[in-house]
C-alpha cells in the first residue's frame, strides 16, 4: 500500500491543502479540519485504497483502521505542511469504550457478511430468552443439590414443588418460545411458529397425539414412528424460520379480502406436514452431530480438547461466529438433554476471557505507551468479571500478535477445566461471575483454572506478544 499516494489523492478531493486547517489522528480515523465542506467529494473519497468509511463531524473522519491511519498521517501531514497531532472528538481523549466499540463496528464492518448477519439473528432468538434460563438453570441446579443433601425429603412440600416447577416449566415449553421468537425474528407470526416450536416439545406429559389407542402412528416415506419430540430444540428452531418465509410467501399472493384467514391456515397445515417429514428428522440428525463432536472433544480428546475449544473461541468472537454456539449452549443446559443440565462447553470457553486478562496485564507492564497503559488500566477491571469486549477490541485485537498470544495462554485455562470436568447449571455470565452458576462443589477447580487461563495469557504475553514499535504505530508515541 502506498501511502503518499493515497495521501496526495486524498488532498486532492478533500479540496486542495488550501482548504485542510488541520490533521490528526486518533486509534482509526484521520481527522481533516476544512474550510470549506462543500469542496470535498466524499463518495470518491470511500472509493481510495485503504478507506474503510468516511463520517462527517466537527471534523471529517477518514476511517483507515489500527497502525494504517499512522502511517498515512505521516505521509498526509508532509504535503499539507500542517503539524500533526493526536486528535479526539471535542477535544476530549478517547474512553476505553468509545474505542472498543469503534473497533468492534471496524471489526464488525469487516466480518458483516452473510453467515454474521444470519447467525446474529440466531443469537437475538435466545438472548431474550437468557433471563429465564439464566433462573430456571439455577433453580435446577440447587434443587438438584438439595434433593441430594436431603435424600428427596422436601419433594411433597408445597412451595418446594412450586419452585421445582418454575426451574422445569421453561425448559419443558422451551421449543415454543424459541418457535415464537424465530418467526417474529425472520419476519413472520409469532403465534405461528410458537404451534411450529410445540410440535418439538419434549414432555411425557403432552406426547401431541402421538398415539391412538395406545397403537404408534406411522409415518409416510420414511415408515417411522411419529414422534414430534424427536427433533428437539433445533427443529423447533428451524421450524420457526421455515414458517415465517412460508407466511411471508403466501401473504405476497393471497388477495386481501382472504389473507387474514386462509394464509395462517396455509401456513400451519403446509409447515406442519414438512416440519414433521423433514425439518424434525433434520433437527434430530444435526442433535445427534453436534452431541457426537462436542462428546468426542471432551470425552475422547480430554485436554488437548478443552486447550482448543478455550485457545479457538475468541477468534470465533471476532469474526462473530461464536453466535452458532447460543443454542447449543441451551441444548447443553436442558435437564431433560443429553448431558442432564450441565454445560460443560462454557466453563472452557470462559477461560478465553481470562488469558486475555493476563495478556493485558503483561502487556501493562512491559510496554512504556501511556495510552496503552491507560486502555489496559480501564479494561482488566471489567475483563475480570467477564465483560471482556473493551479489552478485546481496545487492546489486544489491534496489536495482533498480543491477540494471538492471549488465546494461546487461554488454552491452559481451557485444559485444566476439562480435566477438572467442570460444569454449569446456567449460562448468561462470565468471567469470576462464573462461579455463580458453576456446578455446586467445582468453585474452587473453577478459580483454579481461570487462575491458570491468567498465568497462560501473562506469560506467552510477556516473553512473545509484546511488541514496542507495533504498539506505538497503533496508540502513537
Amino acid at each position: 500500500m502506498d501511502y503518499k499516494k493515497i495521501s496526495e489523492a486524498l488532498i486532492e478531493l478533500l479540496g486542495g491543502t488550501s482548504n485542510i486547517t488541520s490533521n490528526a489522528a486518533c486509534m482509526t480515523r484521520l481527522r481533516i479540519g476544512l474550510k470549506d465542506t462543500s469542496k470535498v467529494e466524499i463518495e470518491r473519497i470511500k472509493q481510495v485504497e485503504g478507506v474503510l468509511g468516511v463520517v462527517e463531524s466537527d471534523t471529517l473522519q477518514i476511517v483507515f483502521g489500527p497502525g494504517k491511519v499512522n502511517k498515512v498521517l505521516d505521509e498526509f501531514y508532509q504535503l499539507t505542511g500542517l503539524p500533526k497531532g493526536q486528535a479526539q472528538d471535542g477535544g476530549e481523549v478517547q474512553s476505553i469504550d468509545d474505542v472498543a466499540k469503534e473497533n468492534k463496528a471496524l471489526q464488525k464492518a469487516k466480518y458483516d457478511k452473510p453467515v454474521q448477519r444470519f447467525l446474529k439473528k440466531i443469537a437475538n432468538i435466545f438472548v431474550a430468552l437468557l433471563p429465564g434460563i439464566i433462573a430456571a438453570g439455577l433453580i435446577n441446579g440447587i434443587c438438584n443439590v438439595i434433593n441430594v443433601s436431603t435424600g428427596g425429603s422436601l419433594s411433597g412440600v408445597w412451595w418446594y414443588a412450586c419452585i421445582r416447577t418454575m426451574g422445569w416449566a421453561l425448559f419443558a415449553y422451551l421449543p415454543i418460545l424459541v418457535g415464537y421468537n424465530a418467526a417474529r425474528e425472520f419476519g413472520g407470526s409469532g403465534a405461528l411458529g410458537a404451534i411450529a416450536g410445540a410440535m418439538s416439545i419434549v414432555n411425557p406429559a403432552m406426547p401431541l397425539l402421538a398415539t391412538v389407542k395406545d397403537a404408534q402412528i406411522i409415518l409416510p416415506i420414511t415408515n417411522t414412528v411419529f414422534n414430534p419430540a424427536s427433533g428437539g430444540l433445533l427443529a423447533a428452531l428451524i421450524a420457526g424460520m421455515f414458517f415465517a418465509v412460508l407466511e411471508k410467501r403466501i401473504r405476497k399472493i393471497m388477495p386481501d379480502l382472504i389473507d387474514t384467514f386462509i394464509s395462517p391456515l396455509l401456513v400451519l397445515i403446509i409447515g406442519g406436514i414438512v416440519a414433521l417429514l423433514v425439518i424434525q428428522p433434520i433437527g434430530a440428525g444435526l442433535t445427534k452431530v453436534i452431541f457426537a463432536v462436542l462428546s468426542f472433544a471432551y470425552e475422547k480428546m480430554g485436554v488437548v480438547g478443552g486447550y482448543i475449544l478455550s485457545a479457538g473461541f475468541l477468534p470465533l468472537v471476532a469474526v462473530g461466529l461464536h453466535q452458532a454456539l447460543t443454542p447449543i449452549h441451551s441444548m447443553l443446559n436442558d435437564p431433560a438433554g443429553a448431558t442432564a443440565g450441565i454445560n460443560y462447553l462454557l466453563p472452557i470457553l470462559m477461560m478465553a476471557g481470562g488469558g486475555q486478562v493476563g495478556a493485558g496485564l503483561a502487556l501493562y507492564l512491559k510496554t512504556k505507551n501511556k495510552k496503552l497503559k491507560r486502555y489496559i488500566k480501564d479494561s482488566i477491571p471489567v475483563g475480570i468479571l467477564g465483560i471482556g469486549e473493551p479489552l478485546m477490541y481496545a487492546v489486544t485485537l489491534p496489536l495482533g500478535r498480543s491477540f494471538l498470544t492471549a488465546c494461546i495462554g487461554s488454552g491452559f485455562g481451557g485444559a485444566l477445566a476439562a480435566l477438572l470436568h467442570l460444569g454449569t447449571v446456567s449460562q448468561g455470565v462470565s468471567g469470576l461471575f462464573g462461579l455463580l452458576i458453576v456446578q455446586p462443589g467445582q468453585q474452587l477447580g473453577f478459580i483454579l483454572s481461570m487462575l491458570t487461563a491468567y498465568a497462560g495469557g501473562f506469560l506467552v504475553t510477556y516473553f512473545f506478544g509484546v511488541d514496542e514499535d507495533r504498539i506505538n504505530e497503533v496508540y502513537g508515541e
